[in-house]
């Protein structure tokens, strides 16, 4: 595990089309994150943490703290390499991003993820890794397509 670097980006853009989970705006928005990470080092919202395996990109989570609250932070996008998929990456991200968080001083952590069946993946990862659903919202992106919420309390 290491931070970002602006080489990842190709890398990372890559990855985020392979996943075939995240639709073109979507990683368009992923992307704009990460350039904010590295163009503007003293931002404090984002905070990336890449995975690497022996050299390569293995894949990466954006989280950070939720701004006006106290001790809450959001896990924004965490994606990881198909080709490596079931190699234990997205645990160990997830489990960094936490433990980082924690000394943040987060006491819960939030993601929110699609209702649609190409979430299902997702959605299992989620709750595989101790995250519980805890909101619902019928028809937020669009019709037939709800926000789910998942937390982590510490």
């Amino acid at each position: 595990m290491r931070e970002l670097r602006r080489g990842d980006l190709p890398d990372l853009t890559r990855i985020l089309h392979e996943t075939g989970a995240f639709t073109p705006v979507e990683i368009e928005c992923a992307l704009e994150l990460l350039t904010i990470v590295l163009d503007e080092p003293n931002q404090r919202d984002y905070c990336v943490i890449v995975a690497d395996d022996a050299g390569q990109v293995a894949g990466y989570v954006l989280y950070g703290p939720v701004p006006l609250t106290e001790g809450n932070f959001d896990i924004y996008w965490i994606a990881t390499d198909p080709c490596l998929h079931g190699r234990g990456f997205g645990r160990r991200l997830i489990t960094q991003a936490e433990e980082e968080a924690k000394q943040q001083g987060a006491r819960l952590i939030s993601l929110e993820t699609s209702s649609q069946g190409g979430y299902a993946r997702t959605r299992r990862f989620y709750h595989e890794t101790g995250y519980l659903e805890e909101c619902r919202i019928k028809d937020f992106y669009r019709l037939g397509d709800d926000r789910i919420t998942y937390v982590k309390r510490f």
